[in-house]
């Protein structure tokens, strides 16, 4: 096989539909401890039963990213390698994909492999793979596809809801007044991924419909001009649904796709949350 897409489960796809010809996509899994039991998060994850579980754990859960071992399992069979991670800023996965590519060239050579941190998760991780895909398939050499996928990647963010903010919490990531506020008070936190790869902070808004509301707000302020949007959900289907109308009225000929998301992304987004990948002018 020539070409390979590897991605960390900070991606929300577990296959590719349609991949380029001679092309194979490869999910390198991180794992989340919750209590005393590790989730694999794999295609076989069963997200609901982790997820009550987390909820019904005192202490923090917690993520462990791959090692390099399992991502030069990953690099096998292929001789132009794209790896997708998540940020550097929340986990160590693309450090361990760096120190794969460092021992497996070593032993091959020949083989090409570009790293991407894409300071971000969820559906924005997923458009850049969706991109590769398609670039791989205009039958472009290694070396244009790592000029236009840069490119690319420059002109796309991550808009986040959340409705829960538990495990943030009890990570140290939030304050307990700040959690307590958002619980009692139906507050949504609304926010980016920043240029450095950090969770930030724009609007906080109070109820459903103020969140989709600010979340629009957000969305243009941006730059957004109807470009392919990617909404990866835990278990809000109504409020994609919601914002999808929003967009299309404003912009018909937008493309939107809503998936799940992966047990990473479930896990830091929790119950009701998003991450939304979006294009820019």
């Amino acid at each position: 096989m020539t070409w390979k897409i590897v991605a960390d489960s900070g991606c929300d796809y577990r296959t590719i539909e349609n991949l380029a010809v001679d092309t194979l996509f490869e999910s390198v899994p991180l794992t989340i401890q919750v209590g005393n039991e590790i989730f694999i998060d794999n295609a076989q994850l069963n997200i609901d039963n982790m997820m009550e579980k987390m909820y019904t754990t005192s202490s923090a859960s917690k993520s462990a990213c791959p090692s390099p071992d399992d991502y030069m399992k990953a690099f096998i069979g292929a001789s132009n390698i794209f790896v997708v991670t998540i940020t550097g800023t929340l986990s160590g996965s693309h450090n361990s994909a760096q120190v794969a590519k460092k021992l497996y060239i070593e032993e091959h050579p020949n083989v090409n492999i570009h790293i991407i941190d894409t300071l971000s998760a969820g559906g924005e991780n997923d458009l850049i793979i969706k991109n590769l895909n398609l670039l791989i398939g205009q039958g472009l050499s290694y070396e244009e596809v790592v000029t236009e996928i840069t490119a690319y990647q420059a002109k796309t963010k991550l808009l986040f809801v959340l409705a829960k903010v538990d495990n943030l919490v009890k990570n140290g990531r939030l304050s307990k007044l700040l959690g307590a506020v958002v619980g009692l008070l139906n507050i949504r936190m609304v926010g980016e991924a920043s240029q450095d790869g950090k969770l930030e902070l724009l609007q906080k808004a109070r109820g459903a419909k103020k969140s989709l509301i600010a979340a629009f707000d957000e969305l243009i302020k941006a730059g957004y001009a109807g470009g392919q949007i990617i909404i990866a959900h835990r278990n809000n289907l109504k409020f994609c649904q919601q914002f999808s109308e929003m967009v299309r009225e404003r912009f018909p000929q937008a493309v939107i796709e809503v998936i799940p998301t992966s047990g990473l992304c479930s896990f830091y987004a929790e119950e009701n949350g998003l991450l939304m990948g979006y294009e820019i002018q």
